[in-house]
């Protein structure tokens, strides 16, 4: 079994397993099938194999015929799309001293996360 997105002006609608030769024997109607990979995540394949389309397709998810990849919807104004992983980035790369920061949208920058007691 695959799985497949249905894609209606740019947007997935929604994604269901099948066999292709089902989806094929679907009526028609405005939008395409897609062929997509639940094991494939930012642009590698969790086993190893060949990353099919970027991302695993989600509702709500753009397919974009260009770079033949499903993006998921962009988490803040001012995160930049990373062609290669399909995928959001902050404007700054994630601080890597071991803290936990959340993006802070209204301030442009990562931020402490508060500690909880």
């Amino acid at each position: 079994m695959s799985h497949f997105a249905y894609v209606q002006d740019g947007t997935v609608r929604e994604v269901i397993v099948a066999e292709q030769d089902f989806v094929d024997s679907l009526p028609p109607r405005p939008g395409v099938w897609v062929q997509t990979s639940y094991n494939t995540l930012h642009g590698v394949h969790a086993l190893g194999g060949t990353p099919l389309r970027k991302n695993y397709a989600g509702i709500g998810y753009t397919y974009d015929a260009t770079l033949d990849a499903f993006i998921p919807p962009k988490p803040y104004a001012d995160w930049v799309l990373n062609e290669d992983k399909g995928d959001w980035e902050a404007p700054t790369p994630y601080p890597t001293d071991g803290s936990l920061y959340y993006w802070d949208e209204y301030n442009h920058q990562w931020t402490v996360s508060p500690t909880i007691v």
